[in-house]
């Protein structure tokens, strides 16, 4: 027999990495990761009044809400298997202050909308934050004093507010506003009032990102913003930190850990999956969306691929789940396969 053993063979010792991906039928038998419909957690921004969807310029496809709508909107999610939703209020600014006070008003816009969404759609998940920035004058997570973004009087603050929330229905409390120590002084608030069953979400690892602005319109914070929230979240260039971050949340009682943004931090979600093993979820945040949808837009880019692809890259990256503005997108994309 003719030997047709060829210099390639020799070179690779007979290990050829294509005879894997020969085929679609290979290629789908050794799939490492994939995306389904259970990662999908999709975020949405209320606002007051009725039969309003408004669009917002700045992430198109994305629109404000008003709770009815919000409520049929629910009812799409979960027909199309999405496990939660994610709310995001945008109160009247007449109702801003410096303290962020209307978060402790215990029938505000967001537990207004908690409860009519658990009220019509029981069978899926609300998650809401207890971050003051939609609720203040300054568009500071936290209240200001002084020129000071005061961590105690905020901690106080958002365990108040968190208990506000369950009372509500909400699911899973996910306080974005990176104090010190508001973790486990959630925890012991939701449990003092009965809310062991309510999870904790805890943005573990929120990084000063120049990937909000999109975010910040959609709740109408964006002009109202006084300097910058470099003193609470965490420097992009710390990853050693933002570890150390995730690692007291876990110890104060965290259930799962999220890093925001996404995808500029790949290997945060990979450090902190393999160091906690905690569920992990990334925030594909409003910048990340919108890049996205304007590439798509101008031709430059396959908008889909790229959408899959992204989302994809969370779960090779360990996480369990992702936010992200593409949910029902994604999910409609998903029913056809």
């Amino acid at each position: 027999m003719q030997d047709r053993t060829h210099l390639v063979d020799e070179i690779t010792g007979h290990r050829r990495m294509r005879r894997n991906r020969k085929a679609d039928w290979t290629r789908r038998l050794v799939q490492e990761n994939r995306l389904t419909v259970d990662d999908l957690i999709w975020p949405i921004f209320i606002v007051p009044g009725s039969g309003i969807v408004d669009p917002i310029p700045a992430m198109p496809g994305v629109n404000r809400m008003s709770i009815d709508k919000a409520v049929e909107a629910a009812r799409e999610a979960a027909g199309l298997g999405i496990p939660a939703l994610a709310t995001f209020p945008n109160i009247e600014m007449e109702l801003r202050d410096e303290t962020g006070s209307n978060s402790l008003e215990a029938h505000n816009l967001i537990n207004q909308a908690t409860a009519a969404i658990k009220k019509a759609v029981p069978n899926i998940g609300v998650i809401t934050d207890v971050a003051l920035d939609p609720f203040t004058s300054h568009g500071h997570d936290g209240i200001l004093r002084d020129g000071e973004i005061v961590n105690d009087e905020t901690v106080d603050q958002v365990a108040r507010a968190a208990v506000m929330q369950a009372d509500a229905g909400a699911d899973i409390i996910a306080p974005s506003e990176m104090m010190d120590g508001r973790i486990g002084a959630i925890r012991m608030a939701l449990d003092a009032a009965g809310h062991q069953n309510v999870g904790i979400m805890s943005y573990a690892t929120k990084f000063a990102s120049a990937f909000y602005g999109p975010y910040r319109e959609a709740i109408s914070t964006g002009g109202l913003l006084k300097g910058d929230k470099k003193t609470y979240y965490l420097d992009p260039a710390n990853g050693t930190e933002a570890v150390r971050d995730a690692a007291l949340d876990v110890e104060e009682g965290a259930d799962m850990l999220m890093v925001k943004p996404g995808l500029p931090y790949l290997d945060i979600c990979w450090r902190i999956k393999e160091a906690f093993g905690l569920p992990t979820f990334a925030y594909q945040v409003s910048g990340e969306y919108t890049q996205i949808k304007a590439a798509a837009m101008n031709g430059w880019i396959d908008g889909e691929r790229a959408m899959l692809e992204t989302l994809l890259s969370f779960k090779r990256a360990g996480c369990d789940g992702i936010l992200t503005y593409f949910a029902v997108e994604v999910a409609k994309i998903l029913a056809k396969r």
